[in-house]
């Protein structure tokens, strides 16, 4: 049953971009406004470490108990932040950002446990379907914010305290679907112990492949939209121009990812991530070209170059649970490297110099793609051990 997993990561979503949103403010106000980003950068690290920790959580306890670990450290993660808002030590906005990335971290890895509650003929629509869920819990979040201002306000707290509460209810409301995902009957995979050297994790082409796809895909992504604030500043566009870019460039990441989910169950992820590369590539030759006219379409375009990468790389992965931690890992990573980079890169080149790197980084996995034979052969996630059923809901 989808419907726990789904209402959690949607749930974890909306907390996240509520408590993202506040921090930079908070800081802002108490700190400088040079550092109003630190929160954030917290956030992604978190996210970063905690799909490692989750993945490993899900090697020993189940997929089931390593997300309800993630959401209940978001929890700890949210009141740190609440008491730093009414007037706590402003370090414990930092921390409890990073325990809030730790649930992200879940709620980015629970696509996979939708794919082990479906029959795997759907397992691709089912990861999708979360995936979408969390976009509208992400887009949701943003209007409560208002609403929890004012009920912090009633209730005698500091304004900005509210959405901090905001995430701590949503988290703990996270928690709660979680617990509703019960353990298959019999493990769907279990990793055996290594003995005498043996390594517990084996990759081989396709995982490799599939972790290339998403990296790639998320590098360039980030890279170039990472600098269109910058580029629509310096042409004297307004905020609005920018709104409908950002907007045009988020539909095209996440509106689409049910047709994606049922191209890769029809036909598997190796057309769909040759697919994806391609539009990345040429979306991001396209953004750097001289007509102004078919700027916002490019964005779209890279939006969904994204997402065909990021669900056929994850198709690819899906059955190993330390491999899909630590590529979730990987995707963080490269996003922090990405915006660090984006703007200084901007600056000496502008877009062409940001999509001849993007030409660089990705066409040569395109011809590697292209060229396999098998790449969406089962990936091997150490020694398999039984079948087993599907994770349901707990009746």
């Amino acid at each position: 049953m989808l419907i726990p997993v789904i209402l959690a990561a949607a749930l974890m979503n909306a907390a996240m971009v509520a408590a993202s949103a506040v921090s930079t403010i908070l800081i802002a106000e108490d700190l400088s406004p040079g550092l109003a980003g630190l929160p954030n950068t917290a956030g992604v690290l978190g996210t970063a470490a905690g799909a490692v920790a989750v993945g490993r959580w899900t090697a020993r306890f189940g997929r089931a108990q390593a997300l309800r670990a993630g959401y209940c450290v978001a929890v700890a993660g949210g009141a740190l932040t609440v008491l730093a808002a009414v007037g706590a030590p402003v370090a414990l906005l930092f921390v409890g950002m990073l325990l809030l990335g730790a649930g992200n971290a879940a709620s980015l890895l629970s696509r996979y446990a939708a794919a082990d509650a479906v029959d795997p003929r759907r397992r691709a629509a089912a990861m999708s379907t979360v995936v979408w869920a969390s976009t509208a819990g992400a887009a949701g979040g943003p209007f409560l914010l208002q609403p929890a201002q004012s009920v912090a306000t009633s209730l005698g707290l500091p304004p900005l305290a509210g959405p901090f509460v905001l995430a701590v209810a949503a988290t703990f409301a996270a928690l709660l679907a979680a617990s509703r995902i019960c353990p298959p009957q019999q493990p769907q995979y279990e990793l055996s112990e290594p003995q005498h050297g043996e390594v517990p994790v084996r990759l081989d082409a396709t995982v490799v492949v599939a972790a290339g796809v998403m990296l790639i895909g998320q590098l360039v992504m980030v890279a170039m939209m990472t600098s269109v604030p910058v580029h629509v500043h310096h042409h004297g566009q307004g905020l609005g121009a920018l709104g409908l870019m950002l907007s045009v460039h988020t539909l095209g990441m996440f509106a689409f990812a049910p047709i994606t989910g049922w191209w890769i169950d029809r036909a598997g992820p190796r057309p769909v991530v040759i697919a994806g590369l391609a539009t990345v590539i040429v979306s991001a030759l396209t953004v750097a070209g001289p007509s102004r006219s078919t700027f916002t379409l490019a964005l779209f375009l890279l939006g969904y170059g994204w997402n065909l990468c990021y669900l056929g790389g994850s198709a690819m992965l899906a059955g190993g649970s330390r491999l899909e931690s630590r590529v979730e890992a990987g995707v963080w990573a490269v996003s922090a490297l990405a915006t660090a980079a984006s703007t200084w890169l901007f600056s000496a080149g502008g877009f062409l110099l940001l999509a001849v790197v993007s030409v660089v980084l990705g066409l040569p996995l395109l011809v590697v793609v292209a060229w396999r034979r098998r790449p969406d052969a089962p990936v091997p996630a150490g020694t398999l051990v039984g079948s087993g059923a599907p994770e349901q809901a707990c009746g």
